[in-house]
């Protein structure tokens, strides 16, 4: 009975330490717990915070990042809440956009990076060609005051206004109108009710991202911006998160090869420009 009993006792002993030794075993090949911060994206209607999403979320996801997004009804919006710490990074904002927010709501917004941007562009609306301009006809125009001074440099692009002498393009307004040579009837409209006002007008102007939301080809474009760097989009935080490792590792994606290989394999007819990556 005695021998019984010590025989159960050495099993029992047996077992405990091989469950232990298989315990200790997991332990040592799991992986230690994630460390990295969640990274808080607040997304606004477009390409850009899509192209994110697709294209940089999978690389920081495969450096241990967990990326969570907030979708706002507009860009204004995810800058308040950016501006308030509730969210961590946008997307959706060129350099002017942002200089103007910090000016107006007192804020600290830097950008990281310039990402692929959409340019702006002069787009058929009751006439198909830009060879059929003439006098009066009717051009709409975001009224948005970095978009708006976007769309004047593009009429001047087309060769039908020029600006008074002194002018800063990125601040251009209908003032700083010198000449216009088809007495064009130039009207500033929120730019997102544009594509739904094209009957209106002869010409709209659209940015890419407005343009990319109305389902309207840049294919049909009649004329294309020429990309000020102002106007190039940036990836975008709070000054305090400028310098954290987080920060530092989405400038690095965009720049990955990873990604350059994703762009190249998504960017029919030269949609996207990249010319940040020189």
């Amino acid at each position: 009975m005695k021998r019984t009993k010590k025989i159960t006792i050495s099993i029992i002993i047996i077992l405990i330490i091989s469950v232990a030794g298989v315990l200790s075993f997991k332990s040592s090949n799991t992986p230690k717990n994630n460390t990295k911060p969640i990274i808080r994206l607040g997304s606004s209607p477009g390409p850009y915070s899509e192209l994110f999403i697709n294209g940089i979320k999978p690389i920081l996801e495969k450096q241990g990042y967990r990326v969570v997004n907030k979708s706002f009804t507009n860009l204004l919006n995810a800058d308040i809440a950016l501006s308030d710490n509730q969210i961590n990074l946008n997307v959706d904002q060129h350099t002017a956009y942002l200089n103007n927010f910090n000016q107006e709501k007192k804020a600290k917004l830097v950008a990281l990076t310039k990402i692929p941007t959409v340019p702006t562009g002069i787009y058929p609306a009751n006439k198909k060609s830009l060879k059929n301009v003439n006098t009066g006809d009717r051009v709409a125009i975001p009224n948005d005051p970095s978009n708006a001074a976007r769309a004047y440099n593009l009429l001047v692009k087309a060769g039908w206004i020029t600006l008074k002498a002194g002018t800063e393009p990125i601040k251009a307004t209908t003032k700083d109108i010198a000449t216009n040579k088809y007495n064009l009837k130039i009207t500033e409209l929120d730019s997102s009710t544009i594509p739904r006002s094209v009957k209106d007008f002869e010409y709209v102007i659209l940015p890419g991202s407005i343009a990319y939301n109305a389902k309207i080809s840049t294919r049909s474009i009649l004329l294309a911006e020429t990309v000020r760097s102002e106007y190039q989009l940036v990836a975008t935080t709070n000054k305090e998160n400028e310098n954290k490792q987080w920060a530092h590792d989405v400038k690095k994606a965009y720049r990955s090869k990873a990604f350059q290989k994703y762009l190249k394999k998504h960017n029919k007819d030269n949609y996207w420009v990249t010319s940040y990556y020189k």
